[in-house]
């Protein structure tokens, strides 16, 4: 039996994984961590609606179920040209047909960085903001500061989205506590304009809803360094904060830096666009890994990742039976997401005809949790997959 190696437990190593079940092919998936965390509905662990086990499903049942090895070893070389991978234990792995390489993205540092927190970063991170607002609230007053970074070689590797959409979460559970009046909420990015991707409609209403929620903005200057209290910018300026929530830009991974695989400028690897690594035989990379082709505003994000993992799925499973026939990711490449606010939500989209961006009162928010449920449950195998989703 084809014998397919998945390095890495996120969105795309895991929806790779199922998908390759599908095909009956031989699967062993490698993680840093023992359960795949739904990042997009962790935006609800700092204020309290759900905690890291909630958005959290072990991998041993995702194995269990659709029938694919596990291994919790990290993966600590990559040489892709022998096929060959060392895990920290020392094992080595090198019997595999094919590899999926699906690590992710590293995060670019920043001096000072120890002194924040991201919801984008280790799932405990997430945990420690709650504990962290948890007690800003007790003490009655305070200071907030949440912001991305950006990433001048790759603009498709900005995590922004959740910035936003923790922020205004925090406004609406403050102003359920009855204590917004009391605390100052700023958001801060270095580029003049962020968010653009979404397109320029989206901008003008994001700004609306900034002056709707009373919620400073501090934009247009790189940020230099991050101290315990606050946040210094190239401009001179400091920015107070008792609370500091930064998502800093995507970068390639350490462990395929270190790798013979080839990469972009910003350290992601060159695929064509069947995820195929040309050059190197039987070798792709999906989601997070792999550098994104594609127009100025196309963003690294979940659901582009999981049409990749299914088109892989499809393309290793095709080229073993040596038929040609190949699916690419292009054709699917968008921004989608709901937005939530924590009582309502906005609908985002773009493509390359624009961006729109659709207001969903308190619906919107139920949406999203909705969505969460359906991603759980679904890769659980305890509902149907809904196509496209």
């Amino acid at each position: 039996m084809v014998k397919v190696l998945v390095l890495g437990g996120g969105f795309a190593g895991v929806e790779a994984a199922i998908y390759l079940r599908k095909q009956e092919l031989d699967v062993t998936l490698v993680s840093d961590r023992d359960y795949f965390y739904i990042y997009p509905t962790s935006i609800w662990i700092p204020t309290g609606e759900v905690t890291k086990e909630d958005v959290s499903v072990p991998l041993d049942k995702l194995a269990f179920i659709h029938g694919f090895k596990v291994i919790i070893d990290p993966v600590t070389k990559i040489e892709a040209k022998e096929k060959k991978i060392t895990l920290q234990s020392g094992r080595i792995l090198d019997e595999y047909d094919y590899i999926v390489v699906a690590l992710g993205q590293g995060k670019i540092q920043m001096k000072g960085m120890e002194h924040t927190l991201s919801i984008c970063g280790k799932p405990e991170e997430a945990t420690e903001l709650y504990e962290r607002l948890d007690a800003l609230t007790l003490k009655g007053s305070g200071k907030i500061a949440m912001g991305f970074g950006g990433n001048p070689k790759d603009a498709s590797a900005v995590r922004g989205g959740p910035a936003f959409e923790v922020l205004f979460n925090v406004d609406t559970y403050l102003k359920r506590k009855g204590l917004r009046k009391n605390f100052e909420l700023t958001f801060f990015a270095p580029m003049e304009k962020p968010g653009m991707k979404m397109g320029e409609k989206a901008l003008v209403m994001m700004d609306k809803m900034f002056k709707m929620t009373n919620i400073n903005k501090q934009v247009g200057s790189k940020i230099t360094s991050f101290e315990a209290d606050g946040i210094n910018f190239e401009d001179g300026t400091k920015l107070e904060s008792d609370l500091t929530m930064f998502i800093s830009a995507g970068t390639g991974h350490n462990i395929i830096e270190d790798s013979d695989l080839p990469l972009s400028n910003a350290g992601f690897v060159v695929t064509n666009e069947y995820n195929e690594i040309e050059g190197f035989e039987n070798i792709y990379a999906i989601g997070d890994s792999a550098a994104l082709m594609g127009p100025d505003w196309k963003a690294k994000q979940g659901h582009v990742a999981e049409v990749m993992a299914k088109n892989v799925a499809y393309n290793i499973f095709q080229h073993a039976q040596n038929i040609h026939s190949k699916q690419s990711y292009m054709e699917h490449l968008n921004i989608l997401c709901v937005m939530d606010t924590g009582n309502g939500a906005a609908f985002v989209y773009r493509d390359d005809k624009g961006g729109k961006m659709i207001p969903l009162p308190v619906i919107g928010h139920w949406m999203k949790k909705g969505w969460g449920w359906y991603c759980r449950n679904s890769k659980l195998g305890k509902i149907p997959r809904i196509p496209g989703m």
